[in-house]
């Protein structure tokens, strides 16, 4: 299947940044701009609370589930906000790995932040996303 996104990197700059500092998307495909996926249970309650990275592998689920609904999937984000809850880097660190890893060699680009709160009781992480696809 075609994609519509091309990830871009740079010589130019460090290639410390574990994602692409830019992508572009063809004029003809469907962009698809996700709500932030939380941490939530179906049941409305949040999952893992106090778990970093179990709230960010269960936000990465149902970012999954939305993309799917919207005929979409990871390989078609074109960028992700990671926002955690938490004024210490290493918890910021321990989010951004699972989503990190859930989108394997697709390296979107993104960016991570630390805030003071998020909207649900007990969330720890959020992540925004923006999609493109090309519609046969």
């Amino acid at each position: 299947m075609a994609r519509a996104i091309t990830l871009i990197r740079s010589a130019a700059l460090s290639d410390v940044a574990e994602y692409a500092y830019a992508a572009t998307a063809p004029a003809d495909s469907r962009l698809i701009f996700l709500a932030g996926a939380c941490p939530l249970n179906d049941d409305g309650s949040t999952a893992a609370i106090g778990d970093y990275a179990g709230q960010a592998l269960k936000a990465v689920e149902n970012m999954r589930t939305a993309l799917t609904a919207a005929g979409a999937s990871l390989q078609d984000v074109i960028s992700t906000r990671v926002l955690v809850a938490s004024g210490r880097r290493e918890d910021l660190v321990t989010a951004w790995q699972v989503v990190r890893d859930s989108f394997a060699d697709h390296d979107v680009p993104s960016t991570l932040m630390g805030v003071t709160v998020l909207g649900y009781q007990d969330q720890l992480v959020e992540i925004e996303a923006v999609a493109a696809v090309l519609d046969a």
